[in-house]
């Protein structure tokens, strides 16, 4: 026996996948083997079963009938890409009738290059493998013209797809238009622009063709998140962004596997393109294709395919190492917002888009490692135009990482004294039990608040932003009501399993506020999953949070109280009205909950008011009147300079209009001192509020 055929002895399991895989690729069943070779199907059977191996005759029998070089049945080596194996495989049109004409999911958002870059980054954050190392996720950007474009093309099998594309181009659709001025762009300028996304250390695109799976997931489906447990997305919608990055909607994906499929692990190779419907040569397609090997057992459908070196260098998806995880290959890619046109500015815009939204993933406590690195660099025709920039979150955004890494070095106090400090503080979050099982009563957690003085220069100082799981931001907004003389400062909420206790309650946490984003992961508000997950009182819930937190934050940064000057007091007096004359209050009308506010030093009051409100099913629409109460003779009124609306209202000129079914709204005014009959700090200064129609009195 040869050494080859040894080979095949000692490892009949791997000889048996690798001729299954032969056997698809060729459209040929193991029937239809056996009655070549003469055998019975039960020895083919036994063979890719690994339970047995063929003689040597047999080996060199069904290299030849597969159309395989001689030995190849022992290097497992597959069959040349260029025989015609990997084509185009286009789905035909639905028998009903029935057409897409684009890929709903692609307008869930509004889309963006910097969107882009947060779904597909979260996805590798919510796939990470190895939890002691870090996700790598790469994006390059890379123009190419001339023979790169024309080998790309080639290796694309650009003119079977072309056609396609052609047919599509619907002026009267907004996709067959974005597809007509795609062709155009690529036909006048003779430039194709490239932006390839890796990840590494990430689970990448493992499980069967068709059955459930992160493959089928991703490339087979759409609305299928197919994540276990607690991850960052749940809609199952961000991976289509990657699509619509492209001006053909086409994506060409190589993937290393985590664990392997059909007995490999390396270059698992998929195309598909998102068109609308449209017809050719008068055949109708539904719109989808995938480019991959033919599937003898389902008609017009392709299956992923084992590439070789130089196909995946040609598709110039070769990955930098053998960690698994997958690459993205958008052709034609472009900023759906037009925000960024050039190589220059899109680099840009990845960046500030990877900080925005995942800086804190990128901080680590000492001696541990981030959860994240992120990096960007842009080429043209393989020479560097933008150098690979690794994001370093200390360079945008020093304060909150200075405020993580506080936390994650349990550095933080509980005062901030020096421009150095974190404060520390926790937020409860009451989350009740959910439909299915109200038996269980509500569950307690703790969110960590953390809060820092800024640097010099901060370009938006006093916001607060929140995040959960894997630290990628989703609340960021502004926090109004600070207190006059308070350090201008960064507040950082980490809830759920962000806050890194490893309590039940914050996978408990962590499951109501993904319920309470929307698909854009940029809030945490009322939602149908979460009225339709949780019992009554989730939006009340919700809402106590996120008023504590800022209200945590305001005392925070709160200045100690100043020596008293001589001369009379300033008072703060609450009082609310309906009418401008005093009449009874009843529980049947709104009341100031709490007024606090002072003089700040131009001499004009700064007032924050809440005002508790009888639930109905029509707004209230109120007038808020300024009075100064001097210490006798009548109240004059005083004019706002500034009217803000906080929390569950709106301003309408200066009405103030509260939201229906609300039970609070908090609003902010600052004084016109100009319109003070007496010195503010002479007077007690009175809030009234007055029954009021929408844009006038």
């Amino acid at each position: 026996m040869t050494q080859d055929d040894d080979s095949i002895t000692r490892d009949p399991e791997a000889f048996g996948a690798w001729l299954g895989r032969q056997l698809r690729r060729k459209g040929m069943s193991q029937s239809d083997l056996a009655t070549a070779l003469k055998v019975t199907r039960a020895a083919v059977s036994a063979w890719i079963t690994g339970r047995a191996t063929p003689r040597i005759e047999n080996i060199q029998a069904i290299e030849e009938i597969l159309d395989l070089a001689a030995g190849s049945s022992a290097t497992r080596d597959e069959t040349p890409e260029s025989s015609g194996y990997v084509a185009w495989h286009h789905r035909l049109a639905h028998s009903d009738g029935g057409r897409e004409l684009g890929n709903p999911a692609a307008f869930a958002f509004d889309s963006s290059l910097a969107i882009t870059a947060r779904e597909a980054t979260q996805n590798s954050l919510d796939e990470r493998w190895d939890e002691t190392r870090p996700v790598r996720v790469r994006f390059t950007l890379h123009e190419i013209t001339g023979e790169r474009l024309r080998r790309l093309q080639e290796a694309l099998r650009w003119d079977d797809l072309a056609p396609h594309i052609e047919a599509a181009g619907d002026q009267k659709q907004k996709v067959g238009r974005m597809l007509t001025d795609g062709l155009r762009e690529l036909r006048e300028t003779g430039k194709l622009l490239l932006l390839r996304i890796d990840d590494y250390n990430a689970n990448g695109l493992t499980g069967p063709e068709y059955e459930d799976g992160r493959f089928a997931a991703v490339v087979r489906r759409q609305l299928d998140s197919h994540k276990k447990g607690i991850a960052g997305g749940s809609f199952g919608l961000g991976k289509a962004t990657i699509w619509g990055a492209s001006r053909f909607g086409l994506v060409i994906m190589n993937s290393t596997l985590s664990e392997p499929h059909e007995d490999l692990r390396e270059r698992r190779l998929i195309g598909r393109i998102d068109l609308p419907w449209h017809e050719l040569d008068g055949v109708q397609y539904a719109g989808l294709a995938w480019l991959g090997g033919r599937d003898s057992q389902r008609e017009a459908a392709a299956r992923s395919w084992w590439a070789g070196e130089r196909t995946v260098e040609e598709l110039y998806l070769t990955r930098g190492s053998s960690d698994p995880g997958t690459s993205f290959l958008i052709v034609g890619a472009h900023d759906p917002s037009g925000e960024a046109m050039t190589l220059e500015e899109m680099h840009t815009v990845l960046v500030r888009g990877l900080v925005s939204d995942f800086w804190a993933s990128m901080v680590a406590g000492r001696g541990q490692a981030p959860m994240l690195e992120a990096s960007v660099e842009a080429l043209r025709d393989g020479q560097v135009v933008v150098a690979e920039e690794r994001v370093d979150p200390y360079r945008y955004e020093p304060a909150r990482a200075r405020a993580v890494r506080a936390f994650l070095d349990r550095t933080t106090v509980s005062q901030l004294t020096r421009a150095e400090d974190v404060v520390e503080l926790a937020v409860p979050l009451s989350v009740p039990p959910s439909k299915s099982d109200l038996r269980s009563g509500s569950v307690e957690h703790e969110a960590v608040l953390l809060v820092t003085p800024v640097y010099e220069g901060d370009e938006k100082p006093n916001r607060l932003v929140g995040m959960r799981g894997t630290r990628m931001t989703v609340l960021n907004r502004p926090v109004t009501g600070v207190p006059i003389g308070a350090p201008q400062f960064q507040a950082v909420l980490l809830a759920g399993t962000a806050t890194g206790a490893g309590a039940p309650a914050d996978e408990v946490a962590e499951a109501f506020l993904r319920a309470a984003e929307p698909p854009e992961h940029n809030d945490w508000k009322p939602t149908e999953d979460l009225t339709a997950t949780y019992a009554r009182g989730a939006m009340t819930r919700l809402r106590e949070f996120r008023r504590t937190a800022f209200a945590k934050v305001r005392s925070a940064v709160k200045p100690s109280e100043p020596v008293p000057e001589e001369g009379p007091p300033a008072i703060l007096r609450d009082l609310v009205s309906l009418d401008p004359t005093p009449a009874p209050r009843t529980k049947g009308y709104p009341t100031v909950k709490s007024a606090t506010g002072e003089v700040d030093d131009a001499g004009a009051w700064r007032i924050r008011v809440e005002i508790k409100l009888p639930e109905r099913e029509d707004p209230w629409v109120l007038r808020p009147l300024l009075r100064f109460a001097t210490r006798s003779g009548p109240k004059p009124e005083a004019r706002w300079a500034e009217l803000s609306a906080e929390s569950n209202c709106e301003l309408s000129g200066d009405v103030l209009v509260c939201a229906a079914r609300e039970r609070s709204a908090v609003f902010t005014g600052v004084s016109d001192v100009s319109s003070h009959p007496v010195a503010g700090r002479m007077a007690i200064a009175e809030v009234d509020l007055v029954q009021a129609k929408e844009g006038g009195r």
